[in-house]
């Protein structure tokens, strides 16, 4: 048997076979596949693998050497751009993604590979649906790999404008002068010489004239490691970053396996931590027109119509994996597919940024907002059409509850809050017209419309986002002004006069409030005078005894007469205190970066002189817990639900003015726990004009769980409803209070 050649005979045997089929052959015609190029491109990919693989780890061999020194990237990529013979492009492709992604060493650091790569990726993405599109992301994703695995390499990628233009227009043309004759040259050592190809190597010299400083960079053929890092680091302000173009045509590709890849590549240059490209990525690309485009497309591509339910329920589709068949879905409805299209690319959007670097994910993030909620959503909201609040209220819903970027969500919060911190007054409604309109929509005449709306703001309560807390409620109870504050002294009868709290609600003076039930445990003026203050403030010398009464305050609030739930297993106080437990504990989790105080500020420090405003969000909340007794069960169900939701945020101010019962009110302010006072006060009065009151309730109750059949219509059955939810929602505080108070005095 003849020994085998030397690696480097044989590497230079099979590059010499390709050459020398341009300069032999005259049919151009013929596709690739019926030459040997495919083998010989193989055969040489082959041998640099084995060569890599005899040597010790960095240590570049004689064929790695012979196609970095003779160009050999710079070469094929001429024949590919010209696709020389038909199909060539495909197998330049392939050669460029299997030598990027089978040697170990780093290549992209020389010259002589990262200026053919970048040339390379200019053709990719040029036009959709082409034969190599498949060849095309597969190279591009190498590339990103790469760039993740040694993020500082993608400066070589940030690309002069000017040369970039220069490089689009040139032309290739291969002829046979140009190869003829080269192949037996050979220098002195008897090496070689390079193989000139399409334009000639001064041609590509002109034609890709990098920026001094790459050139300025010591390469050597000896050690391919980078030992200094390059000066491209500096931002030039006139750059393209064609590998993120390239990529983004090929988002829009009709193959969903390519879109899908080209999304991935994106992902991984984002996260990349060079500010240089995170610059040039949100600045000199279309990567943020491109996201929020769509965005806008598909959302206008929703029917104008769409159950809320389904808006609610549709399975979330994560953005890779949209997959889903209309035709094999028994539950699709009107718009299914378009609105899973839709929540597929919100949900890309939202990882990109997730994933992205800081400063390319804050301008991807405002451009959403700017872009899409405020041009395309806006509108939506803010029209008058119900059908068309509805949808799109639910949409903006299903978007709150989806959102899992900070950096989204914060400009998802300033969308629908504004950016405003100071205490809100009564005729700022304009500072932010969204808001003030949603917050309306929280008391609009459709019912459907005000529970969307509150479902909306008790989902956005639940983000890990200080500002949206701060906004609705926080900027007015911060001065407390809604205390009555009188410097105490033991002498002083205001404070307590005859067993009775200065300043507290007057409940005597208020005929609705006339006639409590003689059988409640505690009367009206026994617990409203139960814990006199020690204090303005009244610091609580027995906590155990005040929480107790703070407790019994809100479950002695119902009349015996009116409650049911004693009547029913398993609705009792405790099955609130085991889930207000466990949802207090998460909320603290989510506000303890927030450092909120952990006492009231001092009144001293307040400013008690200025007039209060609980803020349009607590008046509409008030204001819909006034009629409890009048609306529907499911509006009285969310009303409480985002009370408490409220109530359970572990803020000093928010807790005395929610849910603390012996809080001293200032004149003509109002808290939640007088609010009930007076819903209770109103129900004495009606109970008495409606007969078997008790046996009705409790018929009412049973239905509602299921434990009774539907029978006959019940009278005033808005009422029985209403009142049972206010049962249950006095439950839910006392509850919510003693857990609160059981962690305070936990270390």
């Amino acid at each position: 048997l003849a020994p085998s050649l030397p690696l480097q005979e044989d590497f230079v045997y099979h590059w010499k076979a390709i050459t020398h089929y341009y300069i032999e052959t005259s049919d151009d015609k013929a596709p690739v596949t019926d030459t040997n190029i495919p083998s010989h491109l193989e055969q040489m990919l082959d041998i640099l693998v084995q060569e890599e693989n005899e040597r010790e780890s960095g240590e570049t061999g004689p064929c790695m050497e012979y196609l970095l020194h003779h160009k050999i990237l710079e070469t094929l990529y001429t024949l590919g751009k010209a696709d020389c013979p038909p199909g060539m492009k495909q197998q330049v492709l392939a050669f460029y993604t299997k030598l990027l992604g089978r040697i170990r060493q780093p290549l992209l650091p020389h010259i002589n590979v990262h200026r053919p790569v970048q040339k390379l990726i200019r053709l990719c993405g040029e036009v959709l649906a082409t034969p190599t599109e498949n060849e095309e992301i597969q190279f591009l994703c190498i590339v990103c790999a790469k760039l993740k695995q040694d993020p500082y390499l993608v400066n070589f990628f940030l690309e002069s404008k000017l040369k970039a233009m220069a490089s689009k227009g040139s032309v290739s043309v291969i002829t046979e002068d140009m190869l003829k004759g080269q192949d037996s040259l050979t220098t002195d050592t008897g090496q070689p010489e390079e193989i000139h190809s399409a334009a000639g190597a001064e041609q590509m010299e002109k034609e890709d004239d990098l920026p001094q400083q790459a050139d300025d960079l010591s390469f050597s053929l000896d050690e391919l490691n980078v030992t200094s890092s390059p000066e491209s680091s500096t931002v030039c302000p006139n750059q393209d970053y064609n590998l993120v173009n390239s990529l983004l045509n090929l988002t829009k590709s009709p193959d969903g396996r390519i879109a899908v890849k080209a999304c991935e590549g994106l992902m991984l240059l984002v996260s990349l931590p060079e500010p240089a490209a995170a610059k040039c990525l949100t600045q000199s690309t279309c990567l943020c027109e491109l996201l929020t485009d769509r965005l806008a497309t598909l959302y206008k591509a929703l029917p104008q119509s769409l159950d809320p339910l389904d808006i609610e329920t549709v399975e979330a589709i994560n953005w890779g994996l949209d997959s889903y068949s209309h035709k094999e879905d028994a539950s699709a409805f009107p718009g299914k597919r378009a609105l899973i299209s839709f929540l597929s690319w919100f949900d890309y959007c939202d990882q990109l940024i997730k994933e992205a670097q800081k400063t390319a994910a804050v301008a991807m993030a405002k451009a959403v907002r700017e872009r899409f909620f405020i041009d395309v959503m806006e509108p939506q909201l803010m029209q008058t059409s119900e059908i068309g609040i509805l949808t799109s209220t639910a949409l903006l819903h299903r978007i709150v509850r989806q959102v899992t970027s900070d950096v989204l969500l914060q400009e998802v919060v300033y969308f629908i809050l504004g950016e405003h911190r100071e205490p809100e007054t009564l005729t700022d409604i304009n500072r932010h017209p969204l808001r003030h309109r949603l917050i309306e929509h929280c008391d609009h005449i459709s019912d459907e419309i005000s529970i969307m709306t509150l479902r909306m703001f008790e989902h956005l309560l639940q983000k890990p986002n200080e500002h949206i807390l701060y906004n609705l409620v926080l900027r007015n109870l911060e001065e407390r002004n809604y205390m009555e504050y009188k410097p105490f002294c033991q002498e002083d009868k205001d404070v307590v006069e005859n067993g009775q709290i200065a300043g507290a609600v007057d409940l005597e003076e208020d005929p609705l409030f006339t006639d409590l039930s003689p059988d409640n445990t505690l009367s009206t003026q026994e617990w409203l005078s139960a814990s006199p203050p020690v204090s303005p403030e009244h610091p609580k010398n027995d906590g155990k005894t005040e929480v107790h009464k703070i407790v019994n305050s809100f479950l002695c609030l119902v009349p015996d007469e009116a409650k049911s739930s004693y009547h029913v297993e398993g609705t009792g106080y405790d099955t609130y205190l085991r889930d207000a437990h466990r949802q207090f504990r998460d909320y603290c989790v989510i506000c303890l970066r927030w450092e909120w105080p952990g006492s009231p500020r001092s009144l001293e420090k307040c400013n008690l002189e200025a007039s209060f405003f609980e803020g349009h969000f607590l008046k509409v909340l008030f204001e819909r817990m006034g009629r409890i007794l009048d609306q529907p069960y499911d509006v009285n169900l969310q009303v409480t639900s985002v009370l408490s939701k409220l109530s359970l945020f572990p803020h000093p101010h928010i807790h005395e003015y929610l849910l603390d019962p012996y809080v001293n009110l200032a004149s003509g302010c109002r808290s939640l726990f007088s609010v009930i006072v007076r819903v209770v006060g109103d129900l004495m009065v009606r109970i008495q004009r409606i007969p078997d009151f008790t046996p009705k309730l409790l018929l009412v109750r049973k239905r509602l769980l299921g434990l009774e059949p539907e029978g006959p219509i019940i009278d005033h059955m808005t009422l029985l409803e209403g009142v049972i939810v206010l049962e249950e929602f006095c439950k839910e505080l006392a509850a919510i209070a003693f857990v609160k108070y059981h962690a305070s005095s936990t270390p």
